[in-house]
């Protein structure tokens, strides 16, 4: 198992935790009532919608908004909205998986399309990208949660894949099947995480240069930026001092 590793994905780059609030708790109501009408409207009856809510809670959305959103889910006409996955290509060969909740697939592809074409990307074909990933379970702890050696023992006694860790945050990867398992025996020796979820491991990593760390920065800012997607993947890696000079 691995203790360290400097591969940062879409989801830690400096500035994601400036991403607006209401969008945030937008793209958290829509994955919870897709969960519910999935599956069981109790979250103790379905994994998927335990994940979203946990999340939710843990991106301190208040409960009200919570059950609006599982009562959503069984509200006649409601919204039908559908998992589409994208997937292309970003500046210097950076690879990116692009998850989306839609109702209306054309508007959504078209501007997935879009955002990818004005900022130096292009979109490719399904299993294109995602063949270089794998399919984990993924749980977050902020730096504070212990020590890298400590966390890495919690870890390896929960039975999970990997760690990552840096000055910001550790990230521990498991088996998809193990992730609630392996959750609940992290939190009982590290405390509730951050969050857990689903996500696309790389198997290897890109690292980008500054004139091309700055274009994949606003193509991914133009993705996340859309409503129907709710998360970004890739593979690159930006050093900190490449991060520095933008700003």
């Amino acid at each position: 198992m691995a203790g360290h590793s400097k591969f940062k994905n879409i989801m830690h780059r400096k500035g994601a935790q400036d991403k607006k609030r209401s969008a945030a708790f937008s793209k958290l109501s829509r994955e919870i009532t897709v969960a519910a009408k999935m599956g069981a409207p109790d979250p103790d009856m379905n994994p998927r919608l335990r994940l979203a809510v946990n999340n939710a809670r843990a991106a301190s959305m208040p409960k009200d908004n919570i059950q609006r959103a599982i009562d959503k889910a069984a509200a006649a006409g409601g919204e039908d909205y559908e998992e589409i996955r994208y997937e292309g290509y970003g500046p210097g060969g950076v690879a990116l998986i692009v998850e989306a909740l839609t109702d209306n697939r054309n508007r959504t592809a078209t501007n997935i399309r879009t955002a990818f074409s004005k900022n130096g990307g292009n979109m490719a074909a399904s299993g294109a990208v995602s063949h270089g990933f794998e399919r984990k379970g993924m749980i977050e702890y902020p730096a504070g949660a212990g020590s890298e050696d400590a966390v890495l023992e919690a870890a390896i006694e929960a039975g999970a894949d990997d760690v990552e860790s840096d000055e910001g945050s550790h990230t521990i990867w498991t088996d998809m099947e193990a992730l609630h398992e392996v959750a609940r025996a992290l939190e009982a020796v590290l405390g509730e995480p951050e969050s857990v979820k689903l996500g696309w491991k790389p198997n290897l990593s890109v690292d980008v240069g500054e004139g091309d760390a700055q274009t994949l920065l606003k193509l991914v800012d133009a993705l996340e930026d859309d409503d129907d997607v709710q998360t970004v993947w890739g593979n690159y890696e930006v050093s900190d001092e490449v991060m520095e000079k933008l700003g």
